[in-house]
């Protein structure tokens, strides 16, 4: 009933494609065919799919037209963006995806097996030799899919098919998580880097002020997207606090609007911005990056993200002898896990103590160009 076909792929590595066909009378009533990257895996596919179509009914209910991966990511990036857009290298990541021969498999034939093999063909020179830690970040983002097409789409796919995988994976040793990052600034690598912010909104006064940005992050141990989301009236200057719309947490992200302390130094920051527009900090969460990774870069200061200010600002706190709900009430974190992972302590009392940065960037002017102030909301309505 099933046949194994090898071919050569033009870089000479073998694919095996099985066919199978299932004849009535005569006549054929079923056929279908899936591509591997190994013998093993195609002939343990035939195998489990001759028992599986050998059971009363099987035949009929695998002629129902299927949905392929690409169709139930096309449909899920429509779906997510009505809600929310979604993150740019999840959108990437699906999309590379749906692109591959697995965004041709469907729904049906997506087995564990099958994304196994999936994930070690990504790892081989042919699919492009990506680290363990990226095939993670692909399953992750496939199985939010997958998670969501078998319930709402009525997609025939195995409930437990990417957590099996995933344990399979694990068991051959691959580190399918990547290491979590321990990377803080010191204070000499910040004091390079916010030189070179100090030049560029000296020769550009309407750029990002990124002293300010940046020494917000720090005192505040908000986000980058976070931190361009706030607008005045988040703000609530008895409790010296402010709502942090959507803030991400695993599986609740929409609607999780979180009310978070901000430390004196924070407070200060946000003080000495000027209220023209809705958002306090009216600037693009990527252009916030671009714009941190280039002072880095001229900087020479290597390895140090936007978001390792979060880190070194929630180690800053335990580092000042605040306990974990006193840190939580300002990171906002829910867990203790999911704070634990922040905590970098190099060692007691407050490393920015006299921190000449901070006088220095409260004193920086803030001038918003014609495209800040016609991207974004005035007080008082859009323009």
């Amino acid at each position: 009933m099933a046949t194994i076909r090898a071919r050569k792929s033009a870089d000479g590595s073998l694919r095996y494609t099985v066919q199978i066909r299932i004849k009535k009378n005569g006549a054929q009533v079923y056929q279908e065919s899936q591509t591997f990257s190994r013998k093993q895996a195609a002939q343990a596919w035939a195998k489990r799919r001759e028992t599986e179509l050998s059971v009363p009914g099987a035949v009929e209910r695998a002629n129902r037209s299927g949905v392929t991966v690409a169709s139930m990511i096309e449909a899920y990036l429509r779906e997510h963006a009505k809600a929310r857009p979604i993150g740019k290298t999840k959108k990437a990541t699906l999309e590379a995806i749906a692109k591959t021969y697995l965004g041709e498999c469907e729904d049906r034939s997506i087995t564990a097996q099958v994304l196994v093999d999936y994930a070690l063909w990504r790892m081989s020179a042919e699919g492009g030799g990506v680290k363990p830690q990226t095939i993670g970040n692909d399953l992750a983002h496939l199985g939010a899919v997958l998670a969501v097409a078998r319930p709402a789409w009525g997609a025939s796919i195995e409930p437990h098919a990417m957590a099996d995988a995933r344990k399979v994976l694990a068991k051959l040793g691959y580190r399918l998580k990547s290491r979590e990052r321990d990377r803080r600034p010191s204070l000499e690598e910040l004091d390079l880097i916010f030189a070179e912010l100090e030049k560029i909104l000296s020769s550009r006064p309407t750029s990002i002020n990124m002293l300010k940005v940046a020494g917000f992050a720090i005192f505040s141990t908000r986000r980058q997207e976070e931190i361009c989301r706030i607008r005045w009236d988040d703000l609530d200057e008895p409790r010296q606090a402010v709502m942090v719309r959507d803030m991400k947490n695993p599986g609740d992200k929409i609607g999780n609007n979180v009310w978070c302390h901000l430390p004196d130094e924070a407070w200060t920051i946000i003080k000495s911005m000027p209220r023209i527009c809705d958002e306090i900090f009216p600037y693009n969460s990527e252009s916030v990056s671009t714009a941190w990774s280039r002072a880095c870069e001229r900087a020479g200061v290597k390895d140090l993200h936007f978001h390792d200010l979060r880190h070194d600002g929630v180690s800053r706190l335990f580092e000042m002898g605040w306990d974990i709900p006193r840190v939580a009430s300002v990171s906002g974190h829910r867990d203790w896990n999911s704070l634990r992972r922040y905590t970098h302590l190099n060692g007691r009392g407050d490393p920015y103590v006299a921190w000449e940065w901070l006088p220095k960037l409260l004193a920086s002017s803030v001038k918003f160009g014609d495209r800040t102030l016609n991207g974004l909301s005035r007080r008082g309505g859009r323009h």
